[in-house]
């Protein structure tokens, strides 16, 4: 009996101690080269026609790990708004990786509707067999990659985010370093 709560109070103080690493903005420690674009068929992309990594060098890239039926996924679309507001095109990108949690976030008509819906214009990609997701050992939804004018990831932040939050401030103060380079 004692055994079990013991083992069930450790449990917990697990659970919460994973609960405060994951909480944390910058969840894991980046430098990695951003992967090869998974699609190139032009019915995967939306707002853009299909991209690769060399298309982008010279930018600083933001890649949002999203879906539309995620909450904290959309909650975070009027931020990256004006990220698209605030930094200039020719040297600031926002790539959307679609990345389905259910069936039905499949179809192309949906996310084309949602995208107009949360006016999202950046391109999105769709990620319906998870290559990109994989590609990055992706685990969450959201997740907000970062990465420098040659492709190299500088920062992964994960969680939704909103205008003047803890968060978004750190990843605003990470484009702007990264776009005086």
């Amino acid at each position: 009996m004692v055994a079990n709560k013991i083992k069930i109070l450790a449990l917990m103080v697990l659970m919460l101690l994973a609960g405060l690493y994951f909480t944390n903005s910058q969840a894991k420690p980046a430098s990695f080269n951003l992967p090869e674009f998974t699609q190139q068929d032009a019915q995967r992309w939306i707002n853009s026609s299909p991209l690769k990594i060399d298309d982008l060098k010279g930018k600083v890239v933001l890649v949002d790990i999203w879906t539309y039926g995620c909450w904290n996924c959309y909650r975070s679309i009027p931020w990256l708004n004006t990220l698209e507001e605030k930094f200039d095109d020719d040297k600031f990108i926002i790539v959307g990786i679609h990345t389905p949690e259910f069936d039905h976030e499949t179809e192309r008509e949906k996310i084309i509707a949602k995208c107009e819906e949360f006016k999202v214009t950046h391109p999105v990609m769709m990620d319906n067999d998870f290559a990109y997701w994989k590609a990055l050992r992706n685990r969450y939804w959201p997740t907000f990659y970062v990465a420098d004018k040659n492709g190299v990831v500088q920062g992964v932040f994960i969680g939704e985010t909103h205008q003047g939050d803890k968060r978004a401030k750190e990843v605003e103060k990470l484009i702007t370093k990264l776009m005086a380079k």
